[in-house]
Formats: C-alpha cells, structure tokens, sequence
C-alpha cells in the first residue's frame, strides 16, 4: 500500500532530526529543487514522447526525425527560499523549452511579485535589492530591479491616463455606541 504524502513527510521529518529552521528552509530549498527537477523531466519525457529510461522505436512518428535526450545545462534560479541551482534536460534538436521556468527566466514566481510591490511602495531600486537580500538571501542587482520594474510601466502609464468617471460615488458610515449604565439607562 503506497503511503499519504502526511505519512511520507512525517518520515521525512523524523529522518532529519531537525534543529534550527535554517535546517528545515534548507530542507524545502533541496526539496523545491528536486521537484523543479522532476517537474522539467517530466516536460522533456512530454516532448520527446517517451521516458528516460526507454528508447523511441523505428516505428515511432512518421516523417519526424528522431530525437534524444542531450544531457544538462546548469542554471541558477532566484526564488523565495534562495537561490538554487538546477539541471536543466536538453534534447539533440533543441525542440525543448522548458515551461516551468522560462528558457532565460532566471527567477521563480513569485519573486517579480515582491519587487513590484516594493517599487509600487515608493522604496529606491537599491533599497529593494538590500530588502530581497536580507528577506530571502538572494543577491539582485539594481539593473535587475529596474529591468522588472520597467515590465509594468506600461500598465502603470495606462493606468494613470485612464479615463475618469464623471462621479464617484462612495458612503461613509458613522456608529454610535451607547454604554448601559447599572441601572439600564443609556449614556
């Protein structure tokens, strides 16, 4: 019988013997890793339509060359737990690409998410850079911030040239709050 994935991490847990949180952010960075990994094996295994471990047969698709794996190429990606290095499966023809983490996407969600919110927020571009060392120990230039910051500005522009209604309606709400006294009279 295969074991619930509660089951599997309360091993898991019980294995490591965890004594810090530092060991246990390390522990989800390897494992976030692992499953970026799979995730982009399982992609190329789409792609190529068969698995690693197989090989295509001569009586696979007609009129398409055939196509194997080609090894790895190393990437580093920037994510919320920091900075982790992955392999990244590659195929002779280079129909391959992969779709969880974009071919030059060098970060993972998320991350692009907090530096807007930050930029939005008024802070500089090297404050921000400083505020996503410290949050999540990982090292991003001041061009790099501003690179994503200039992704939105178009929306931005847009946003601050959209049309305005004529009115805006909006109701304020006002409460008064009585105090019963001892003897049930209002205040």
């Amino acid at each position: 019988m295969e074991k619930t994935p509660k089951e599997m991490l309360k091993a898991y847990v019980n294995s490591q013997k965890f004594s810090s949180t530092t060991e246990i952010m390390d522990a989800m960075k390897e494992m976030f890793r692992d499953i970026l990994q799979q995730v982009m094996e399982s992609e190329l295994d789409t792609e190529l339509g068969y698995e690693k471990s197989q090989r295509m047969s001569d009586s696979g698709v007609e009129n398409k060359p055939r196509n194997y794996r080609n090894g790895y190429s190393k990437k580093t990606v920037k994510t919320q737990l920091g900075a982790v290095d992955v392999k990244v499966p590659r195929d002779r023809n280079g129909e391959y690409e992969p779709q969880i983490i974009g071919k030059y996407s060098r970060n993972a969600d998320g991350m692009e998410e907090k530096i807007l919110g930050l930029y939005a927020c008024g802070m500089s571009q090297r404050d921000i850079s400083e505020q996503i060392k410290s949050l999540y120990d990982v090292d991003i230039s001041p061009e790099l911030v501003s690179k994503i910051s200039e992704k939105i500005m178009p929306e931005v522009t847009a946003w601050q040239n959209r049309p305005l209604e004529a009115v805006y309606p909006f109701v304020f709400l006002d409460a008064i709050h009585y105090k019963v006294k001892e003897n049930h009279q209002y205040q």
